[in-house]
């Protein structure tokens, strides 16, 4: 695999990236040679946090943590690669689509396939329209992360959610 490490707010130090290269070699087994792993390292508000992304054909896995520790934060993050390889691993096999970047002798081991999906609750509920602020209020009323409505200008079905710095996001549909 080739690494892509970038630093905001920190050095990358000799150290650091020699502990990427370290922890990230245990996942070579999983992939050709020629794919890339791109690693961003911040220093914000006390936190280490590490952000992993490797692109693949038609995807992209991405994990990212943040600890009081770089180093911890780093083998956070190559675990949750690991799990997410994994389970993508399982999916593809079913499909027998989009091998992309993995290694042929990954590919090759044998995978549990899980017997079918199961939907424990759904729900219905009427969509009104509304304007992005008021659907920002409702989501608030209900005490949730994110709201489903019709938006009263484009009239299509959009979501808000709340992020982790208590801003808001606004998730519109594109075709």
């Amino acid at each position: 695999m080739r690494y892509s490490i970038y630093g905001k707010n920190i050095d990358v130090t000799d150290s650091l990236r020699s502990a990427i290269t370290g922890k990230f070699s245990k996942l070579d087994k999983f992939f050709t040679e020629d794919t890339e792993v791109h690693i961003t390292l911040r220093v914000q508000k006390g936190e280490q946090k590490v952000e992993a992304m490797i692109p693949m054909k038609g995807n992209i896995l991405r994990a990212e943590r943040a600890s009081s520790d770089m180093y911890v934060s780093i083998e956070k993050v190559v675990d949750i690669l690991e799990r997410m390889i994994r389970k993508y691993k399982t999916k593809i096999s079913r499909s027998g689509k989009g091998y992309g970047a993995f290694s042929e002798s990954f590919m090759d081991e044998d995978v549990e396939i899980p017997e079918s999906i199961i939907v424990s609750k759904s729900k219905r509920f009427a969509i009104k329209p509304m304007d992005v602020e008021e659907a920002c209020v409702q989501m608030e009323l209900i005490g949730h992360d994110f709201y489903v409505f019709r938006n009263a200008i484009t009239y299509e079905v959009n979501v808000v959610y709340k992020r982790k710095d208590n801003t808001y996001g606004l998730i519109e549909p594109e075709f």
